[in-house]
């Protein structure tokens, strides 16, 4: 039998085990070291896991808010003008008597913004005296373009298709400009001029869910808007319609025809978008910003964990030496910081994660939203700091593995 000649050593290995247990002796060996440098990585992934969170999270609130009220809205505008100049008014007067018989629509009426010189102001006295409530804007609209505007009333009544038959006298008012006139309650009939004519304020909308830009200006009814300021000017007037769900486009074919039999042409249909469009938009946009802001925070976790390991095998030069010197290699060496920086990514990937997932819940319990995290999203997260840890130690790694154990020993 031949013996093993003296000079053969047995080649060393290096465990998984061992490694692993290499790794959590050296973040152990300066703990806070190890969490300000997986800090990094926690709010890179747990922006990750947040932004995807809600960006999800808000796709769905904005499905539910287009289904309960874009979806539901179809306006008519008036392009009879650029059909032909003298084609005159596209809407007839009884425009919104001939939509109640279309079917699926729930609330339909003509509306514009009135002329006014600017001499007329709108306030709780006629125009040069008291204090006018400057910039405000008188919008003529039918009751039942005020019905369409959904209004959240605070006080009052809305006008009637009775006020606007006998050319009434009488505005609706938002709450804002109500307490920007002074007007606080309506049991004392407060007056309100446009002008030198006196309109009594029939009621206060506490909020409008659609156009809610209309909460600043006076609604008057159409009729009595002409009959004070004449009719709108060709192009200016339109008609808003607020239909039942699903019947948004089918409204819009008849509306034109409904209102103008004898030239359809004249009146303009606008149908809500495609919501698949819209989500699709919206979060496209969301991702593209919020994901970048996390790229940004996983790189900075990347160089804070590649910055801590190379300190490291700069401290650590002489015990890599004195391995290298009792047989392990460079390989052995490498897998060692390799497996540290790793174990950094992996924990902060999983506090990342448990940060993005409360985040995401925590903003969804403020807005009364159900949250909305995708499986996939969890699981990537954790792997997302695994990978970070590994690319950030490659270049420390490949240094100790590059140590001479001799210069380290002599060091």
């Amino acid at each position: 039998m031949s013996a093993t000649p003296p000079s053969a050593v047995a080649p060393t290995r290096l465990s998984v085990r061992d490694a692993l247990a290499e790794a959590v002796a050296g973040m152990l060996r300066r703990p806070g070291r190890a969490v300000l440098t997986a800090l990094g990585t926690v709010l890179g992934v747990g922006s990750f896991v947040a932004v995807l969170g809600l960006t999800a999270t808000i796709s769905a609130q904005i499905d539910g808010r287009f289904n309960v009220l874009t979806a539901t809205e179809v306006s008519v505008e008036d392009v009879a003008a650029q059909q032909n100049e003298f084609a005159g008014p596209g809407f007839p007067a009884d425009a919104e008597q001939r939509l109640r018989a279309v079917a699926g629509i729930e609330h339909a009426g003509v509306l514009w913004t009135v002329r006014l010189d600017s001499r007329t102001t709108v306030g709780p006295l006629p125009s040069g005296a008291g204090d006018p409530a400057t910039g405000t804007a008188v919008v003529a609209a039918s009751p039942g373009a005020v019905a369409a505007l959904v209004p959240t009333l605070q006080q009052g009544r809305l006008y009637d298709d009775f006020a606007e038959r006998g050319h009434e006298r009488v505005v609706v008012i938002g709450s804002g400009l109500a307490a920007r006139l002074g007007i606080t309650t309506l049991a004392t009939r407060p007056a309100l001029y446009i002008g030198q004519e006196p309109f009594t304020v029939a009621g206060i909308v506490a909020d409008l869910e659609r156009r809610p830009e209309h909460l600043m200006s006076v609604l008057v009814p159409r009729a009595t808007a002409e009959q004070l300021w004449g009719p709108p000017a060709p192009g200016a007037a339109s008609v808003l319609i607020a239909t039942e769900l699903g019947a948004a486009r089918q409204v819009a074919d008849l509306a034109p025809l409904a209102l103008r039999p004898d030239h359809p042409e004249y009146l303009k249909a606008v149908p809500p978008p495609d919501p698949r469009m819209l989500r699709s938009g919206v979060t496209a946009d969301l991702s593209a910003l919020f994901l970048l802001l996390a790229g940004i925070c996983l790189v900075i976790g990347a160089v804070g964990i590649a910055n801590t390991t190379l300190v490291a095998v700069l401290e650590r030069t002489g015990e890599i030496g004195l391995r290298r010197a009792l047989g392990a290699r460079g390989r052995h060496v490498s897998a060692q910081f390799l497996t540290e920086s790793a174990a950094l990514g992996a924990l902060g990937g999983l506090v990342g994660t448990s940060l993005g997932e409360m985040t995401v819940v925590g903003v969804c319990l403020v807005r009364d939203w159900t949250p909305v995290i995708h499986p996939v999203t969890v699981a990537a997260a954790p792997l997302t700091g695994l990978v970070t840890g590994l690319l950030a130690g490659l270049y420390p790694a490949w240094r100790a593995a590059r140590v001479e154990p001799a210069e380290a020993l002599r060091r």
